[in-house]
């Protein structure tokens, strides 16, 4: 059953404080998180599209995470659309995978110094492109799995599949590709278990072509056999990024996609083994935001209750790029303000130790770069 809640409303609260992370090269495109250093605070990894630069960020303590972030330039790639950390080679060193498109098509592995006193220095780390994915499509979106690498990309010949790394993972010419399922333009891809049976399948949303939709492959244990396709909504739709979150409180993760030009579907989930899904979205004014990219589920405003998050493209004039919904009061709250055009992929960090979730995004088009939101809930 699909039910769409069509709400007219204004947005509520004034735009919350930013701060720049940095903003110092062109396109920054995406936010990738994990904690390199082991101080319970996640670090950042962004491509920056037009600028040509991977970069990773430390993330500081709290009272320095309002100025620019220790920064470190870790690869230069043409036309990079995403930046994801991995220890490939286990040695407890975090390396950087970046996804390129346009006309690089490729995917490259920066590799970390090993020496921990060396990892802000730029001439330490060692970019190396992998032979397997050179020229089979636009790159776009990378993930760790396991010991491997999930990724795929967008244009013809476009695919979802997984790097086999062999044991000597800087050996890049032994990585081998195995293509699970042609896709017109990957947005997300997620390993996850999505069917309660304790391994990793692959969530995932396309955005283009005759399957586009929500789905995930479920993995059949010998991933060298087929991965049975699990359809979880959104078919046909032009869906943008996804988050997982138990939405309605039953012990039950669900599906949340944005999705164009201005919804934000929640894929209810109703058995463990995501057989079966039950569907509601809900539109956001686009007079008071731009057309949808990504969402977030999380407790913004600390009432107990989920919330969601959605940032937006074309934000132009006098909408905003960043806004949140409450789905207990149905009312819409701003973040961003009217500054900025093109946001991309949240993530949430309590980032100034006053207990409620601040967003950490990146503006691509108006020059913001990578900058964070400080949620004001919790004075």
């Amino acid at each position: 059953m699909f039910v769409a809640l069509l709400l007219a409303a204004a947005l509520l609260g004034k735009p919350w404080t930013r701060y720049t992370i940095d903003d110092s090269s062109r396109g920054a495109d995406g936010v990738r998180l994990i904690d390199i250093n082991t101080d319970g605070r996640p670090d950042i990894a962004t491509a920056w599209e037009e600028g040509g630069l991977i970069r990773v960020y430390f993330n500081p303590s709290r009272v320095d995470a309002r100025r620019p972030w220790p920064a470190v330039t870790v690869g230069k790639v043409a036309s990079p659309e995403d930046a994801v950390f991995a220890d490939l080679d286990r040695d407890l060193a975090f390396d950087v995978v970046s996804s390129a498109e346009g006309n690089t098509r490729s995917l490259q592995v920066h590799w970390a110094p090993k020496d921990p006193d060396r990892f802000f220095d730029p001439s330490a780390w060692t970019t190396t492109a992998i032979p397997a994915a050179a020229n089979l499509m636009q790159w776009m979106f990378a993930a760790p799995w396991s010991n491997h690498v999930v990724a795929a990309g967008k244009g013809p010949g476009a695919a979802l599949g997984w790097f086999e790394i062999p044991a000597n993972a800087r050996d890049t010419a032994a990585w081998r590709w195995h293509p699970l399922r042609p896709v017109g333009w990957i947005m997300s891809v997620l390993p996850i278990d999505m069917d309660a049976d304790g391994d990793s399948d692959i969530l995932f949303s396309d955005r283009r072509g005759p399957r586009s939709g929500v789905f995930f492959l479920a993995n059949p244990g010998d991933v060298t056999k087929p991965w049975p396709e699990i359809a979880v909504g959104s078919a046909g739709r032009e869906v943008m990024f996804l988050d997982v979150a138990d939405v309605d409180g039953d012990g039950l993760r669900d599906v949340a996609a944005a999705v164009k030009p201005n919804d934000i579907e929640i894929h209810y989930r109703l058995d463990k083994a995501g057989t079966r899904w039950r569907t509601e979205a809900v539109s956001f004014p686009g007079d008071l935001t731009g057309t949808a990219k990504a969402v977030r589920v999380a407790d913004v405003d600390l009432d107990g209750h989920p919330d969601l998050l959605y940032s937006a493209e074309a934000a132009t004039g006098p909408r905003s790029g960043v806004i949140w919904y409450s789905l207990r009061h149905k009312t819409f709250h701003d973040i961003a303000g009217p500054e900025g055009v093109k946001y991309d992929l949240m993530e949430l960090l309590d980032l100034d130790a006053d207990g409620d979730l601040d967003v950490v995004t990146t503006e691509e088009t108006a020059g913001l770069g990578l900058v964070w939101y400080e949620n004001p809930s919790a004075r």
